[in-house]
């Protein structure tokens, strides 16, 4: 028990000291695309303003200063990497609010909205794609698969505002899903919807592939030759060694899901972390864009990291290879 713990923790601690310079990496690429790219920020802030305050270019260049915008860039993002290592965002360009209390006011929407759409995806999609691998070739099949493909097809910024139309035409009196009330609240239940689109229709067919392939496994022959009920077969037998990839599944889409909650957030008025992006980059407010993008990594990072270690929990037999290595 004790060497697996120890292995376990080396494993964790093994995965992290491979992630800091991937991050590292990320972060460096975002910096310099915000450092070369089209746009000073301290100008489009001032195009902004009204009169001529936008023709000063001696408080334009103090601002960059005072910013530490006109410095090196290989100096501008050392700088920034030290602040981040002790727990210093920095300020938005644009408002001059600390990066860190914009974020901490808009990540928990997004954080609550992501688990609730990968807890619908794993709820709808794996008795779905087990249904459809178990009626094979049959006219479910075709009807789960063919919705699969479908809901696959339409992507988050096309089925937001196509199902807030639908509602209002088939529901005239029906309030319009617009704004944030938290994971209780009605509004909720339309960007769910969309958000969950995708990844539903990539587990359905991920698990119909992962339960066809365990449905010619000799243990499962064996559970059916004795009688035991299809039922029991199923939940026992077959849903268990299907977890595997399907739960890996469910740590890739993290990726879909973040992605597509900046355009839910945006159709349904979402004060969360895909709106601030989309403001950030409208603004060129690097420090909150840098901030964002640290985020989604090291959120994608941990789901991975989570996969990893919940494989030898659903199949023993990951955790047997590993020790005999």
């Amino acid at each position: 028990m004790r060497e697996g713990n120890s292995a376990m923790l080396r494993y964790v601690a093994t995965r992290f000291a491979i992630w800091v310079p991937s991050v590292l990496l990320v972060m460096l690429a975002v910096y310099a695309l915000a450092f070369y790219g089209a746009g000073d920020p301290i100008k489009l802030i001032f195009l902004r303003a009204p009169g001529d305050v936008a023709y000063n270019p001696q408080r334009i260049e103090a601002i960059r200063e005072s910013a530490g915008l006109n410095k090196p860039f290989i100096e501008q993002f050392a700088y920034y990497v030290w602040n981040l290592l002790q727990g210093k965002f920095g300020n938005s360009l644009s408002s001059g609010r600390s990066v860190w209390a914009l974020v901490k006011a808009a990540a928990p929407v997004s954080f609550q909205l992501a688990l609730c759409s990968i807890v619908l995806t794993a709820v709808v999609a794996i008795p779905l794609g087990m249904i459809a691998a178990l009626n094979q070739n049959t006219r479910t099949d075709y009807a789960i698969l063919g919705s699969a493909l479908f809901l696959w097809a339409i992507p988050a910024y096309v089925a937001g505002p196509l199902l807030m139309v639908a509602l209002i035409v088939l529901l005239p009196g029906a309030k319009v899903p617009y704004g944030w009330g938290g994971v209780f609240d009605m509004r909720i239940l339309l960007p769910l919807f969309v958000l969950s689109f995708q990844p539903i229709a990539l587990i359905i067919r991920q698990t119909r592939a992962a339960v066809i392939e365990v449905l010619s496994e000799d243990f499962v022959r064996t559970a059916r030759a004795k009688g035991v009920p299809e039922m029991m077969v199923a939940l026992r037998h077959i849903l268990r060694p299907v977890l595997t990839p399907v739960v890996t599944q469910l740590g890739l889409i993290m990726i879909t899901i973040v992605n597509g909650a900046i355009f839910v957030e945006l159709v349904f008025g979402l004060p969360g972390l895909g709106r601030l992006t989309v403001q950030a980059l409208i603004n060129s407010d690097y420090p909150v864009i840098l901030a964002i993008t640290l985020i989604g990594s090291f959120l994608v990072m941990m789901s991975n990291l989570l996969v990893d270690i919940l494989y030898p929990l659903l199949d023993p037999r990951a955790n047997d290879s590993k020790r005999s290595r």
